[in-house]
C-alpha cells in the first residue's frame, strides 16, 4: 500500500484587494511562500477576477461538448498542435507506470480570433465560441496578475519579468482545458486500475483548476512521498458562491525559479479500500458520479529562455536546487526553450499519437 497523508493543508489567498499598494506586497509573499512550500495554493474566487456566472457557464458548455454524438468529436480529434478532443484512454499522464491509458476525455482549446475558434469544434458549442473566447481570456489575464504577484514576491527587477513572457498575442502552449471523468460504473476497465489521471507534473507556468463542490479524485504527492487529498472547498470555502480556485505552479516556472517554486506531482484517483487512497478522507465529496473539471495552462510565448530570473531569493535558493527537485522528475531537465519543453512532455503523453517519434526527447 502507497504512504499515505491526511488531506493536504494548501493556503488559501484572497487576491482581490492586490491592486493596492500595501496588500500587493502582502499578497505577494503569501503567494510565493505557498508556492515554495506546496507548489499549490487556493485562490478565493470572489468574482472580482472571474465572474461566478463564467465560470458555471464554462461547465454548461463543457458538459454540452462531451454529450455531443461521437462522430462530432472525432472530428475534432487532437493534434500535434495539442488542440482538439481526447478519448478515452488517449493520454497517459505517467507512461512509466500506467497499464491503462487515463480514464477521461480532454477537449483542448486554443487560441481564439476575433471570438471564434482557429480549430474544429464541435458543432453543439458553437453558439458559444464568443463565450468561450472572453472566459480563456479572463484565464489569461488572472494568470497573468499571479505572475506579477510572483515577480514582486521573488523581489524580480523588474517585477513584470514574468508577465512579460506571457504577452497574449504572442504564440504560446497557453490551452484551455474541459475535462471529463465518467462514472467508475460506467468504466469496466476501472476495476484494473486505481487512478483516473497518472501521476504528473504541469508542463505551462501556472496553472488554474477549476472543480465543482463534491466531485472528489485530486491528489499532490507531498514531501514526504505521501499521497495527499485535495479538497474542492477546504475548511472556511463551504458556503462560498463558487468554490475557490486552485492554483499551482508548472515546470517552467520551477525552471526559472531554480527549483524555489515546486512544480509538484498530482494525481487524479478512483477511490478503493484496497489502495486507501487519500481522497476517501476528504467527507462531502464523491466518487461515484462523473466528474467534470476546467482547467487553464498558461505558458510564455514559444521562444522564451528557460533562464533563472534575476532575484536575490533564487540565486540564494540554488546550492539547495537538489533537494528541491526531488519530488519532480522533470525538474532537472535541460531544455532551452519554453516550446522545446512543452514538445518533450507532450512526446511522453500522447504515445499513440506520436508513435515511435523520438525526436526532442532526452535519454
Amino acid at each position: 500500500m502507497e504512504a499515505m497523508a491526511s488531506a493536504a493543508s494548501i493556503p488559501i489567498i484572497d487576491i482581490s484587494g492586490s491592486g493596492i499598494q500595501g496588500d500587493s506586497t502582502r499578497v505577494a509573499k503569501q503567494l510565493v511562500d505557498a508556492a515554495a512550500e506546496h507548489g499549490f495554493v487556493y485562490v478565493r474566487n470572489t468574482g472580482h477576477d472571474i465572474a461566478f456566472a463564467q465560470v458555471q457557464q464554462a461547465f454548461d458548455i463543457s458538459k454540452t461538448l462531451f454529450q455531443s454524438p461521437l462522430e462530432d468529436k472525432q472530428r475534432c480529434k487532437i493534434e500535434k498542435n495539442n488542440q482538439g478532443w481526447s478519448g478515452m484512454h488517449t493520454e497517459t499522464l505517467d507512461p512509466k507506470t500506467q497499464r491503462i491509458g487515463d480514464f477521461k476525455e480532454g477537449f483542448n482549446f486554443g487560441a481564439f480570433a476575433d471570438g471564434k475558434a482557429i480549430q474544429p469544434i464541435p458543432q453543439s458549442i458553437e453558439p458559444y465560441e464568443t463565450d468561450l473566447a472572453i472566459f480563456r481570456d479572463s484565464c489569461h489575464n488572472l494568470c497573468r496578475k499571479l505572475l506579477l504577484l510572483f515577480g514582486i514576491g521573488l523581489g524580480v527587477d523588474p517585477p513584470e519579468f514574468f508577465t512579460a513572457a506571457h504577452a497574449p498575442d504572442e504564440p504560446s502552449g497557453s490551452i484551455l482545458r474541459f475535462l471529463y471523468y465518467p462514472p467508475p460504473s460506467a468504466t469496466p476497465l476501472a476495476q484494473e486500475a486505481d487512478v483516473r489521471a497518472g501521476a504528473h507534473s504541469d508542463y505551462g507556468s501556472v496553472t488554474l483548476l477549476f472543480r465543482l463542490k463534491g466531485q472528489a479524485g485530486l491528489e499532490i504527492l507531498t514531501r514526504t512521498n505521501g499521497w495527499a487529498a485535495v479538497p474542492v472547498c477546504p475548511p472556511g470555502t463551504e458556503d462560498d458562491p463558487s468554490p475557490p480556485i486552485l492554483v499551482n505552479i508548472g515546470d517552467l516556472l520551477s525552471y526559472w525559479t531554480n527549483g524555489l517554486l515546486r512544480s509538484t506531482v498530482h494525481r487524479v484517483t478512483f477511490a478503493s479500500s484496497e489502495t486507501g487512497n487519500a481522497a476517501e478522507l476528504v467527507d462531502g465529496e464523491s466518487m461515484t458520479d462523473p466528474r467534470y473539471s476546467i482547467v487553464y495552462f498558461c505558458h510564455p510565448a514559444d521562444d522564451t529562455p528557460l533562464t533563472a530570473v534575476p532575484s536575490e531569493r533564487v540565486r540564494d535558493f540554488q546550492s539547495r536546487l537538489a533537494a528541491a527537485n526531488a519530488g519532480n522528475p522533470y525538474a532537472e531537465r535541460k531544455v532551452l526553450t519554453a516550446d522545446e519543453h512543452l514538445q518533450m512532455r507532450l512526446r511522453e503523453t500522447y504515445l499513440q499519437m506520436y508513435g515511435s517519434d523520438k525526436q526532442g526527447q532526452e535519454p
